[in-house]
């Protein structure tokens, strides 16, 4: 196993959340069973999930926890998973839609990470939240490098009918504020998302949709758009299937023949949606 995937695979069994290094690193997302449900005949409407980390969407290469995990139903109320499993390869979990509407589930997770010199000298490496930030490095050390990771892991489902309700942006990190409702989507239809970080509109932003199916397709198939002064971009919807919606900021400029800069505060999102035929 290369090093990268070394790094990459212990980040994920940590349980964070993992910023795209490029096109084909691994990526963390979570799949729906379907995005819009059907009642039963006695009105209950269940879905159920996959979350998983894969390098070849939508294939299964190691679990992705569920710590930070946030559902929000369509009147703004939070609930709870149901019949959650964290496994060896994926976690998985079920939810009752209770009322009509557009869900979403998120994945929300933050780290601070660095390295610092003891009184000693000696070079020592430390991650952290904001809250235990001050116990984890000495207050005598020396040379501390401090860097912020925030990971944002999407989907949506509506049963009923949809609205916008979920979308209302929190002004915290990188996210993802459609103006097309992201459980409405059919092949060859054109759709508008608009992209905040701190609840501004991220100019200028790249974004990549992936499909998947890349490991019996042979391609990766990456459609790549960038957002206008708004945040905002619009495409035309390729064919139907399942796909990752992926972005992250600020863009790491890389040096041929050098490691990539990683700057002191990286955000990242990524959302699967389901496109459905014409």
């Amino acid at each position: 196993m290369s090093k990268l995937n070394k790094s990459l695979m212990a980040l994920a069994l940590a349980g964070l959340s993992l910023v795209s290094l490029n096109a084909q690193a691994h990526k963390p997302y979570i799949l729906a069973s379907t995005t819009e449900v059907e009642p039963a005949r006695d009105g209950s409407a269940w879905v159920t999930f996959d979350a998983a980390v894969a390098e070849n969407l939508f294939t299964i290469d190691f679990t992705l926890k569920l710590d930070g995990l946030l559902i929000t139903a369509p009147d703004g109320s939070k609930l709870e998973p149901q019949n959650v499993n964290n496994g060896k390869l994926r976690s998985t979990f079920d939810l009752n839609l209770t009322k009509p509407g557009t869900y979403k589930v998120a994945l929300v997770n933050a780290a601070v990470m660095g390295s610092y010199k003891d009184k000693e000298g000696n070079m020592k490496r430390f991650r952290a939240t904001e809250e235990t930030l001050k116990k984890e490095v000495p207050a005598d050390a020396t040379d501390v490098k401090v860097s912020r990771q925030e990971t944002r892991v999407e989907t949506f489902v509506s049963t009923g009918k949809t609205d916008m309700n979920v979308f209302k942006p929190t002004g915290a990190g990188l996210e993802m504020v459609p103006v097309t409702n992201p459980t409405e989507l059919h092949a060859g239809d054109k759709v508008t998302w608009r992209f905040l970080v701190d609840g501004k509109p991220a100019a200028n932003q790249g974004v990549s949709l992936f499909q998947g199916g890349v490991k019996f397709r042979g391609t990766l198939g990456e459609i790549r758009q960038t957002t206008n002064d708004k945040g905002e971009l619009t495409l035309t919807l390729p064919a139907a299937g399942q796909y990752m919606v992926s972005t992250s900021w600020p863009e790491v400029k890389r040096v041929e023949g050098q490691p990539p800069q990683m700057p002191p505060r990286r955000l990242s999102y990524s959302a699967v949606v389901e496109i459905l035929p014409e």
